[in-house]
């Protein structure tokens, strides 16, 4: 099996919010796409492990805020690698509560929509919630942030929780390596690689910055591990 074609699969990056009680909580997915006109429908897959996964299954609703493209990686970071039940995600973050009172993700979105969970499917480790569309709101027309531009832009990578995630290590079986510079280093944690060419101008490094350089303090944009949690690609 050639697993290097799961990736020409196209999907685009979103956050799927929710909430239980009184607790909110998002995340990062990658899987969401349209079933229906009429009623309009949407379908999303969650890891059960995941705290979303919990207050979806509780409230019976859920909301989804399409990401734009310049969405930096400290946010990407903060919804798709940490976990809701250690942090407030929702801590500054501009958002506002929809008609059903779940949370919606407004910085860094193009639109989102309101959904009421009508069906489900358990697919083993996830579960497929399907959602009739209560409301969709358009914010602003800029270009949306899609998974090939996530990972071959800002060399991003799914989370181990994530229904697309594929080891990176598993490529080197695959008949061909990716190809990245010997001076790259990878991010242990979350797979985030750090291209000294292309720098980290969100954390304010400029292109063109080693690895070595990079201040001591510096940590992945992604999933905030601290340098000594990078190792160096053969």
């Amino acid at each position: 099996m050639d697993i290097r074609l799961f990736y020409k699969i196209s999907y685009g990056l979103y956050i799927v919010s929710s909430k239980k009680g009184e607790k909110l909580n998002g995340q990062i997915v990658n899987t969401v796409f349209q079933i229906t006109a009429e009623p309009p429908t949407l379908a999303v897959s969650i890891n059960k492990q995941n705290l979303t996964h919990e207050c979806i299954s509780a409230s019976k609703a859920f909301t989804v805020s399409i990401l734009a493209q310049d969405t930096p990686m400290t946010f990407i970071g903060t919804f798709g690698f940490k976990c809701g039940r250690d942090i407030d995600k929702f801590k500054g973050v501009n958002y506002k509560l929809g008609s059903s009172g779940m949370p919606i993700v407004l910085d860094n979105a193009l639109g989102y929509f309101e959904l009421d969970c009508m069906n489900l499917i358990d697919v083993g480790t996830h579960t497929v919630f399907i959602g009739k569309v209560q409301d969709a709101q358009m914010i602003n027309d800029a270009e949306p942030l899609t998974y090939a531009y996530f990972h071959r832009v800002k060399k991003g990578y799914a989370s181990k929780n994530a229904p697309t995630y594929i080891d990176p290590k598993l490529f080197k079986s695959a008949g061909k390596k990716e190809e990245i510079k010997m001076a790259n280093y990878e991010c242990t944690v979350c797979g985030y690689i750090y291209d000294p060419e292309k720098g980290d101008p969100d954390s304010g490094v400029k292109p063109g910055t080693p690895f070595e350089s990079l201040p001591a303090d510096w940590v992945c944009p992604v999933c905030g591990a601290a340098k000594d949690q990078f190792v160096k690609k053969d």
